[in-house]
């Protein structure tokens, strides 16, 4: 029963709301008619000559209205923010640089950065472990050391070479290979 009770009021409080908003839509029906005539006229467009009267207290609304000429909604726009108002740095200045334009790194930094090609390059580690690189002999040593490297490189290409000179030498003939024994 208060079921049929709160349904009962709920659509007597929508039929009054309704009726009230039908009644508020048919006054200012009649109301209109009786205002004056000046405000039903349009007001024209402003002007470049309006635009010379503006100051920083002025309201600029109808040059940025719908049907304002673009010349005269600009030269408003700019009348605007000539104002000292708008020319207040924000404080984000510090992203004014531009950063396509860039400064190359110098060579002596680039040297102190050499250590940290293993860190970007990770498969070069494959390559060449870092331990190799901290165990690298002095550059006298190294010269030694380059040189051993030639004269192995000189006797294994010898020894290889007369090893083929004495394949070539100790090849059956072609005869006897046609009669087996």
């Amino acid at each position: 029963m208060e079921a049929e009770s709160f349904f009962a009021r709920w659509s007597k409080r929508n039929a009054e709301a309704a009726e009230e908003k039908q009644a508020a839509i048919a006054v200012p029906a009649s109301v209109s008619v009786s205002q004056p005539v000046t405000d039903a006229l349009p007001k024209p467009p402003p002007t470049i000559e309006d635009v010379a009267t503006l100051t920083s207290d002025s309201d600029f609304t109808p040059f940025v209205a719908r049907g304002v000429d673009e010349n005269v909604r600009r030269s408003a726009m700019k009348k605007l923010f000539t104002d000292p108002h708008f020319n207040v740095m924000d404080g984000l200045d510090v992203y004014i640089e531009d950063y396509n334009k860039f400064d190359p790194i110098p060579p002596a930094m680039l040297a102190a950065l050499n250590h940290a090609k293993g860190l970007l390059d990770p498969l070069s580690q494959l390559e060449h472990p870092l331990m190799r690189l901290l165990q690298t002999p002095p550059p006298a040593e190294e010269a030694s050391v380059q040189a051993e490297q030639l004269e192995h490189k000189a006797v294994d290409n010898e020894l290889a070479s007369s090893d083929i000179d004495d394949d070539v030498d100790n090849t059956p003939d072609q005869a006897s290979h046609d009669n087996p024994v």
